[in-house]
């Protein structure tokens, strides 16, 4: 094992996505991440996502990577017996049940942290574990929603949209990481752990700049603006020549500059009504009409390349097969591929940040269903053959 988290031991028992991202950030930097799946189907997300002609979640791979698969059955005596040994020699234990589960199973942080002291508790809800709304099932849309990242997202003219991923678990999941990486280094001064709460509507919430501030003391409102920052031009998507669109970023006056000697049209950098940032964002719509008349007779690569010679920033609207293709992602192995044992190489997102001295790695594609109850339950806690078969047969692995 290698990365900065190597010699943490994290037990998730999340599902779906708020709770398994989270796993999978703190595996991605070396964690032994151990998840405890259902013994029946395991976590859904084993069927989410695109599939191939196997039958085969293309998105398990990517968010179970790293972790280790082990089957219990927590709504049982014994697997819940499980899970206290299990967290008797760990660092971490992550979930994201709905509020109350655990402690009806007898595991809330009270009784866990008699077991071990050190033991950090990780909880991802919809609301939080406090609350009058905390009792509800929450998804991630939901707290997108709650959060306000939805009112602000799409085009004016049209109701709110989604953002295209799952953008609400993930920063929930993102968040929760972040406690517990936080929760590690208080544990380093007092000895002790703790829990760590992360609703998915405050994780939206931490992510939405100024707009309460702006509605509480200047009764502003944000909102949906579609491709466009208000006030702030040119910074837009642009068609070419090519049916492809490009993003330019030249809202600063030097950088405006710039764009308008790239353009042959120099004189509009002096113009009054483009000169200044202010003067830009008053005329924002028939700047870019200007700007998508030029960009619309160049083709993007042509286009792309002259903005870059001229210090505009500037870059394509990318897809997946762009992604792969590009020569900086490349170069830094932003994408890499990874072993399966059914589809060979999965090129997938490699890990984010990058640290000069430990940094994390992709070391496996997300396991099989329980491919690691015998070291877990026969190396980590001494269960001889005999007794995980009578685990086996009675169904709480």
């Amino acid at each position: 094992m290698t990365g900065a988290l190597s010699d943490i031991r994290v037990i998730e028992t999340g599902t779906l996505l708020a709770g398994p991202f989270c796993g999978q950030l703190l595996g991605d930097f070396g964690a032994e991440v151990i998840k405890l799946e259902d013994p029946g189907k395991g976590d859904p997300m084993r069927q989410w996502g695109r599939e191939k002609p196997h039958g085969q979640s293309l998105w398990w791979p990517v968010v179970a990577r790293n972790k280790k698969s082990v089957t219990c059955n927590l709504r049982t005596q014994a697997g819940q017996d499980l899970l206290r040994r299990l967290v008797a020699q760990s660092d971490v234990l992550l979930e994201n049940f709905r509020p109350g589960t655990l402690e009806r199973w007898g595991l809330g942080y009270e009784q866990l942290s008699e077991i071990n002291p050190r033991l950090i508790l990780v909880r991802v809800t919809g609301y939080g574990q406090t609350g009058p709304y905390s009792p509800r099932a929450g998804f991630g849309s939901i707290g997108e929603a709650m959060g306000g990242i939805r009112y602000v997202t799409g085009e004016a003219d049209r109701p709110p949209s989604r953002s295209g991923i799952s953008l609400g678990d993930s920063l929930a999941a993102t968040y929760a990481a972040y406690g517990t990486l936080a929760a590690l280094h208080a544990r380093t001064r007092t000895g002790r752990g703790q829990v760590v709460d992360s609703a998915i509507y405050e994780a939206v919430l931490a992510m939405m700049e100024s707009l309460v501030t702006e509605w509480a003391v200047a009764g502003y409102q944000r909102e949906r603006t579609g491709a466009i920052l208000p006030n702030v031009a040119p910074s837009n998507a642009y068609p070419t020549a090519d049916g492809s669109e490009v993003l330019i970023a030249a809202n600063q006056d030097t950088v405006f500059g710039r764009l308008c000697e790239v353009m042959g049209t120099p004189e509009l950098a002096a113009d009054v009504r483009y000169a200044t940032h202010g003067a830009r964002g008053a005329h924002q719509a028939e700047l870019d009409e200007l700007i998508s008349a030029w960009t619309r007779t160049r083709q993007s690569d042509k286009l792309l390349a002259a903005l870059h010679e001229a210090g505009v920033p500037a870059g394509g609207v990318y897809t997946a097969k762009d992604m792969l293709a590009d020569p900086h992602f490349a170069a830094r192995e932003a994408i890499v591929k990874v072993p399966h044992p059914d589809f060979g190489e999965l090129p997938m997102q490699n890990v984010a940040p990058r640290l000069s001295a430990d940094p994390g790695s992709v070391r496996w594609a997300g396991p099989t269903l329980g491919s690691h109850n015998d070291e877990v339950y026969g190396q980590l806690l001494g269960l001889s053959e005999a007794e995980r078969g009578d685990l086996r047969e009675q169904g709480v692995i």
